[in-house]
């Protein structure tokens, strides 16, 4: 059964991007981490995945991930052609992109968020390796990708290639989703995992104080600092999870825009920002600034609005590659199985006439019924006879 509180998590991660890309407001990085999130939330599954499916979890997870990538490269790969991206083997990259797919001028910055995939790829395919590390070493192999990325942010590795560099800034993070699901974070005492989540904080909030970016204190220009004050956000949001948040049951419309973001969170992330671009003009044209809150709201409705329309169109595709019936709109309510009936209940007959009873299994005759209402019902197996509880009306 699905946790509902990761859900709520992922979705709030998933509006936090997209409403960032629309108004580039750094603080909203340092409020919620929520690529870091995205990546914890991703490890977590993905080693579930492992223990259940073992190595062929990396060809499930792909078949998921993939396919939305190449309805997005069939849209716009023929586009930037025509607009003068040249013809190479490395357009190849839009089927598996290990590394960054070529694009021209501006479907490269409509298109940069498939960094995110590149290095998801990269995370999936290092998982069977770094699960069976992490289970035999896990707090060493929990600090490797920050040592990493120490190394390369104080010039002991400057050559570090971007995939290296990418590892040591996100993939601790999707570590810590392994700790999550292995329950290693739940069962750390708050004495230890809240001083540890401040002292990481402390030091990734001073050292994005002390080394600010291009554009302040956003997270995206300091790698070293987004990767500690992400750290202690994963810590809490995971460490202190509750069981699942059932409170989201007491808003039906809410809880299935969660159900709808999780389902469709490929497709939205991959089709916003090319819809940001596209909006992005409506600045100059219509006089909106980044300091003008109702341009900034108009903006960010609207390119949800597109976003959902595409979503209704293509979605369904997500849903082909999970193994699921397609569906226009995900989270409906389907009819209810039908329940069993209750025993002793009355299987047919006019009222007032008796229900035919079955005779008893075989060696069942001299089995107890107990009053409390369970009745020890005869399996047999291999020979032998056994006794399986069942409560009133339920199997």
């Amino acid at each position: 059964m699905r946790n509902r509180y990761l859900d709520l998590l992922r979705f709030l991660a998933i509006v936090r991007v997209v409403v960032y890309h629309v108004t580039g407001w750094a603080t909203l990085t340092l409020v919620f981490p929520a690529m870091s999130v995205m990546f914890a939330l991703a490890g977590s599954l993905m080693a579930a995945s492992l223990h259940r499916w073992g190595p062929s979890a990396v060809v499930r997870r792909l078949r998921r991930l993939l396919p939305s990538l190449w309805v997005v490269a069939a849209v716009f790969v023929p586009a930037m052609l025509l607009t003068g991206m040249p013809l190479s083997p490395k357009v190849l990259l839009w089927l598996f992109p290990v590394a960054d797919p070529p694009a021209n001028d501006w479907g490269a910055l409509a298109l940069s968020v498939i960094w995110y995939l590149r290095d998801y790829l990269w995370f999936v395919l290092a998982s069977p390796v770094a699960l069976w590390l992490f289970r035999r070493a896990p707090v060493p192999t929990l600090l490797a990708p920050y040592a990493l990325l120490a190394a390369a942010e104080f010039g002991l590795y400057p050559t570090a290639p971007v995939v290296l560099r990418e590892f040591g800034l996100y993939f601790g993070a999707w570590l810590l989703g392994f700790a999550h699901q292995a329950g290693m974070l739940r069962r750390l005492a708050n004495r230890v995992l809240l001083p540890v989540a401040l002292a990481l904080a402390a030091a990734g909030g001073a050292w994005i104080v002390t080394h600010p970016g291009p554009r302040g204190f956003d997270l995206n220009d300091n790698h070293l600092g987004n990767a500690l004050w992400s750290a202690a956000f994963v810590l809490v949001l995971l460490g202190r999870a509750p069981a699942g948040a059932a409170w989201l049951g007491r808003f039906p419309r809410f809880d299935r825009l969660v159900t709808v973001f999780n389902r469709r969170a490929l497709t939205v992330y991959l089709w916003h920002m090319p819809f940001v671009v596209a909006l992005t003009p409506l600045v100059d044209v219509v006089g909106w600034s980044h300091q003008d809150p109702l341009g900034l709201a108009i903006r960010v409705a609207l390119v949800f609005a597109l976003v959902a329309v595409v979503t209704a169109l293509v979605g369904w595709v997500e849903d082909v590659a999970a193994g699921r019936r397609p569906e226009l709109v995900p989270g409906g309510r389907r009819p209810a199985p039908p329940r069993p009936a209750r025993p002793g209940a009355r299987v047919g007959g006019a009222p007032g006439e008796p229900v035919p009873s079955s005779p008893p299994p075989a060696g069942a005759a001299h089995l107890p019924v107990p009053v409390s209402g369970r009745a020890p019902v005869p399996v047999p197996r291999g020979g032998e006879v056994e006794t399986v509880e069942l409560s009133a009306g339920r199997p």
